[in-house]
């Protein structure tokens, strides 16, 4: 595997519900990512190959991972997002590196 491939495996996003305002700004950024559903909130799809469809993750804490090529765009609906709900972590030890909890 790549150092990209590493890298892109790396990274997983989650909303926090709670938090959502359904603004939809995640899913202008990045809607391979993130859609609203009949709700109005936000969830998060998890990669799939082009032409196909995502499922989208409605459970609560549902995590998926980031490609490496939507990372700016997943990083910018973190930073942008208004409810502050969107945390995205490294997978193997759990830090917040874009989001509220972001150090």
């Amino acid at each position: 595997m790549s150092a990209q491939n590493d890298a892109a495996e790396d990274l997983e996003v989650w909303i926090d519900q709670d938090l959502c305002t359904g603004d939809g700004i995640c899913a202008q950024y990045a809607p391979e990512v993130f859609e609203l559903d009949i709700d109005g909130l936000a969830y998060v799809k998890p990669p799939v190959p082009a032409g196909t469809e995502a499922e989208l993750l409605t459970e609560p804490g549902a995590t998926a991972r980031v490609p490496l090529p939507l990372l700016r765009d997943v990083a910018a609906s973190a930073k942008d997002c208004p409810g502050q709900c969107i945390h995205v972590r490294r997978r193997a030890d759990g830090a917040e590196v874009y989001g509220p909890d972001a150090a």
